[in-house]
């Protein structure tokens, strides 16, 4: 443990920084059930981004449909394209639930009493690996669904044709698949331009506000820490050096940007303003010294996934920085 733990003392006292390896941390005895809970939902996301990623739509075959609308034939074959899509839909849905409750796990565990977030960041590194793989595949997630018009454009299309046929009497076997119900909650979820990122927020945020006796504190220092490992990992040179793979830089960026978010909705000030715990304006440095391509998506994250980077209380040259 000690050498994954070296302290730098280099830096400000007021931020924390250790190792933390998110390569190749292992769970202990006392984090192995929750990490078990949680490994059960990440050993899907793969999948789930490939799901995402050879997403196509159904574009031609919708348009076909309603540029023709007494064309059975036409109308048969835009159906039978979008409803193995909207399963499909439904599946990335269904998992951004049992992402929620994955997450709630990790902030019990990295949160409760008698330590501080800093202590439980130190001690339990594979949890604290598997919350930076939650936030990795969110990020990626939402990146590649940003790109993807035709998701909203199929899924519109299916719920048309649903309530066309309901008052046509006709009952489709899909409905057993998406009732109504499954519908509104889909379409909330796809109607947002970064939806697992606000399932992760409005989950991060519920937390706090249930866990009444848990100060606030310990979910946003929890937050703010994993903000600094990240941004000193990814500054300090004998630490990049210590990663196997170049993909790990980029994990680290995506961490980094998925807490900062996150803090920044769950904390009232947010993260931008001068009192906060994240040291902004290094974070935004630490990206903008990347390849451009490779931050891009990151800094428009920050920009426009956050809740108070437009506020009066926000310093001019981190907006500057921003622009």
């Amino acid at each position: 443990m000690g050498n994954l733990l070296k302290v730098l003392t280099r830096e400000i006292e007021n931020y924390p920084h250790f190792f933390l390896d998110f390569e190749n941390a292992q769970p202990t005895d006392c984090e192995r059930a929750v990490w078990n809970q949680v490994n059960a939902v990440l050993q899907e996301s793969e999948s789930i981004l490939s799901g995402l990623q050879a997403y196509k739509g159904a574009g031609q075959e919708i348009r076909d449909a309603i540029q023709n609308p007494n064309d059975m034939l036409l109308q048969e074959r835009a159906w039978n394209s979008v409803c193995p899509l909207v399963i499909r839909l439904k599946k990335f849905y269904a998992f951004s639930l049992k992402l929620e409750e994955a997450l709630k796990s990790l902030l019990e565990s990295l949160t409760c009493p008698p330590y501080t977030p800093t202590q439980h960041l130190e001690r339990e590194q594979a949890l604290a690996k598997q919350f930076a793989e939650i936030l990795h595949f969110t990020l990626r997630f939402d990146e590649l669904k940003m790109r993807i018009p035709a998701i909203q454009n199929d899924f519109s299309y299916y719920r048309r044709t649903i309530s066309r046929n309901r008052l046509n009497n006709m009952n489709l076997d899909i409905e057993n698949e998406v009732n109504n119900e499954m519908a509104n909650r889909m379409s909330l979820f796809y109607a947002e331009a970064t939806p697992m990122l606000k399932t992760l927020s409005t989950a991060t945020t519920n937390f706090v506000t249930e866990n009444k006796t848990l100060p606030l504190e310990n979910t946003t220092d929890c937050l703010s820490t994993m903000a600094s490992v990240c941004k000193v990992m990814l500054e300090t040179p004998e630490y990049t050096s210590r990663f196997n793979s170049e993909d790990t830089l980029l994990f680290c960026m995506r961490v980094m940007v998925g807490v900062i978010i996150l803090y920044d909705h769950v904390h009232p000030n947010g993260a931008f303003n001068k009192s906060s715990k994240i040291d902004m304006k290094g974070c935004i440095k630490v990206l903008k010294d990347q390849p451009a391509d490779n931050v891009e998506g990151l800094l428009n994250a920050l920009k426009f996934t956050t809740k108070h980077l437009n506020d009066e209380s926000t310093p001019k040259n981190i907006r500057t920085m921003l622009q």
